[in-house]
């Protein structure tokens, strides 16, 4: 069942870079669809118009149409921060808030008029489950997050995202600066989060997208090049420059 159609997209910014270059593709629910190619390409542009993070860069020119659940997100009467807390993003660098741990998942809650202990509590909880590290701070709730390890920060802050229990969490090269243990942790993490979200993933690697992909997306200059079956893009690719970008050729 298709979460979310891109109808035409295009996006020019105000240096004249054009980023993307009539994008049509639709996006699966409860599946990671993966964002790939080199850099440049328009992927992370591509996750920033998804939940309107592009209206705080200047943009030139732009076209085209992004159903969400049929909902047109670009329409410029859009509730824009109702957009994000349904649509939530996990960053390249860990980013804790300067806070306990526990603070950091219950301090939007309560931002959102969360006021129960219990609600709470149960919603600290479920998150760092979620985001496959409970285990490792359950008992140190208390301490701040800045005192964890990299790979730990960014765990968190994927569970301050999941905290809110948006629908679609987009993650834009979310292990780039992790060591394999911590990105071994963060790509589980996912196959967990797809049985509750729509997933969108810029990975940080080809080798990445292959493990984790549902759907892949191969991204070249602005435009859609492929878009299928993960198996399918990282077996046996339609288009001559994804096989060679995936063989390794260029990029």
């Amino acid at each position: 069942m298709n979460k979310i159609i891109i109808e035409n997209l295009s996006l020019q910014y105000a240096d004249g870079t054009e980023s993307l270059r009539n994008v049509s593709m639709d996006i699966q629910q409860n599946a990671v669809t993966v964002l790939f190619g080199p850099a440049g390409g328009g992927k992370s542009t591509l996750l920033r118009c998804l939940n309107r993070l592009n209206d705080l860069t200047e943009v030139k020119a732009s076209g085209g149409r992004i159903l969400l659940d049929g909902e047109n997100i670009l329409d410029p009467g859009l509730d824009v921060i109702a957009l994000r807390r349904k649509v939530g993003m996990v960053f390249a660098r860990p980013v804790p808030l300067p806070m306990s741990i526990r603070e950091n998942l219950t301090y939007a809650l309560e931002l959102a008029g969360e006021k129960r202990k219990s609600k709470l509590d149960e919603a600290v909880e479920r998150s760092l489950k979620l985001a496959a590290i409970w285990d490792e701070v359950k008992n140190r709730l208390d301490d701040p997050a800045i005192a964890l390890s990299g790979g730990q920060q960014q765990r968190v802050c994927l569970a301050r995202v999941i905290a809110l229990q948006p629908e679609v969490i987009l993650l834009d090269e979310p292990t780039s600066g992790l060591d394999p243990i911590s990105t071994g942790k963060v790509e589980a993490a996912l196959l967990e989060l797809k049985k509750e979200y729509t997933v969108i993933l810029v990975p940080h690697s080809v080798q990445q997208a292959g493990r984790t992909a549902d759907y892949a997306a191969f991204f070249l200059q602005g435009e859609l090049i492929e878009y299928s079956e993960g198996k399918a893009m990282f077996t046996t690719p339609k288009q001559k420059k994804t096989e060679d970008y995936i063989m390794g050729r260029f990029g």
